[in-house]
């Protein structure tokens, strides 16, 4: 495996161990950035001289062990709608292309705490109000797997950088989807958190009630470590969560005997692509065999739902 496909935390367990520096891990992220990055349009802002000057900062705490957890050293992407001190934070409008905020949200102060690296900030619907990530007032971002195909949205340029490998995890937001939905479109792991779980403060909201920072990552493992850090009670959220359960990587066991998952019926109708709706019952057929316990249930209020009609090319767009 080369140096842009490792996983986040089986690149912070090289750079502990002294076989990879931060700053190699750092190169390896910009020469992907120099290769793709045209095409993919997943930052709106690349930070390469700071990130080279905080790599120096993490690598002198890694080496004199003040910093020895999972993420020092590896370099991530934050969705632009993220308050980052000295850092452009423009929910990828035109409204705010020069606003530089004079504070960092929490959710990417944790992460600087634990030692990650900034590389930049990556594309999103405007204000993350799409699905597709085609509505940025910068430019359409482009699917790494399929450029002729759109990454998802709202948050769909942390999850192409990440399967880009322009990154080795990111941080999204999710108000009805949006981790969850271009994760799936480019083939990562993503997840939205129970609300409160990771505060909200220095988020820039679309719907206050509903958001939630999140983590994207190339598998399980990541997104789990990455939300243990995240996860906090924070005074300056009045939302945030006090819980004493956040050892999320303890629960990375190969047991799922008893597990009930719920498939809904009426998510397998009209529109629906055969191929997705194959692959989503496999999926559950391997968990049922495993010791899962699949039941399918009706909704019935998904037919008042609002109709909703997306685009699978990026071509009549661009």
């Amino acid at each position: 495996m080369s140096l842009p496909e490792l996983t986040a935390v089986g690149l912070g367990k090289k750079i502990q161990s002294g076989e990879i520096s931060v700053k190699e891990a750092l190169d390896a992220v910009f020469e992907q950035i120099e290769k793709r990055e045209d095409r993919l349009h997943c930052y709106v802002t690349v930070d390469k001289e700071g990130a080279l000057k905080r790599a120096e900062e993490i690598q002198k705490k890694i080496d004199d062990g003040t910093l020895n957890g999972p993420l020092a050293g590896v370099p991530v992407a934050i969705k632009d709608n993220m308050c980052t001190e000295g850092l452009k934070t423009t929910c990828s409008s035109k409204i705010l292309y020069n606003f530089v905020p004079t504070y960092t949200s929490t959710a990417v102060k944790l992460l600087e705490e634990a030692g990650a690296v900034i590389v930049g900030k990556t594309n999103m619907d405007e204000f993350a109000m799409g699905s597709t990530t085609e509505t940025s007032a910068f430019g359409v971002t482009r699917n790494p797997r399929n450029e002729e195909h759109v990454p998802g949205g709202s948050s769909g340029g942390s999850a192409a950088a990440v399967a880009a490998n322009e990154c080795y995890f990111a941080l999204g937001s999710d108000t009805g989807g949006s981790i969850r939905q271009p994760a799936g479109y480019c083939g990562v792991v993503g997840m939205k958190p129970t609300y409160g779980t990771v505060s909200r403060y220095g988020l820039i909201a679309y719907g206050s009630s509903l958001d939630q920072i999140g983590p994207l990552g190339k598998d399980v493992t990541d997104v789990a470590t990455v939300l243990e850090i995240i996860s906090a009670h924070d005074e300056k959220d009045s939302t945030s969560l006090k819980r004493d359960d956040t050892a999320f990587t303890k629960a990375l066991v190969n047991d799922v005997k008893g597990l009930k998952i719920g498939i809904p019926r009426d998510y397998f109708g009209e529109g629906l692509d055969k191929e997705v709706a194959d692959a989503v019952r496999a999926a559950a057929d391997v968990l049922k065999q495993a010791g899962a316990v699949v039941e399918e249930f009706d909704l019935s209020l998904v037919k008042y739902a609002i109709p909703k009609i997306g685009r699978a090319s990026c071509r009549e767009r661009v």
